[in-house]
């Protein structure tokens, strides 16, 4: 298990342990992490799963690929290390994950 911590925008933190090979998004849907509605069920068809990476962890995420880019294009408040969480695979790489929820998914 993978140990990450899910802070809202009004920084109440939560932490889960993931399943390795599990998303980011399917960790916090598990867990009923608020502000991660995931509507599309992990099929990179929505930005409800949005989160901003921890500047710390956004290299071992791995790259957006075009599909998640285009995605977050509808999403509100996109910033440099804003990622679909759907898209981030766990592993044990990740280890101390933090992610953080926009205030509009909630």
């Amino acid at each position: 298990m993978v140990k990450i911590t899910y802070i809202d925008h009004e920084g109440t933190r939560r932490d889960v342990d993931a399943k390795v090979g599990e998303s980011v998004m399917e960790a916090a849907v598990r867990n009923n992490i608020p502000g991660i509605d995931a509507d599309c069920g992990g099929a990179c068809a929505c930005a409800t799963c949005h989160v901003y990476v921890d500047p710390e962890y956004l290299p071992k995420t791995g790259e957006q690929e075009a599909m998640e880019q285009s995605m977050l294009d509808f999403a509100d408040a996109v910033q440099d290390n804003s990622r679909l969480s759907c898209q981030i695979s766990v592993s044990d790489d990740l280890e101390g994950l933090v992610v953080t929820t926009p205030e509009s998914q909630h």
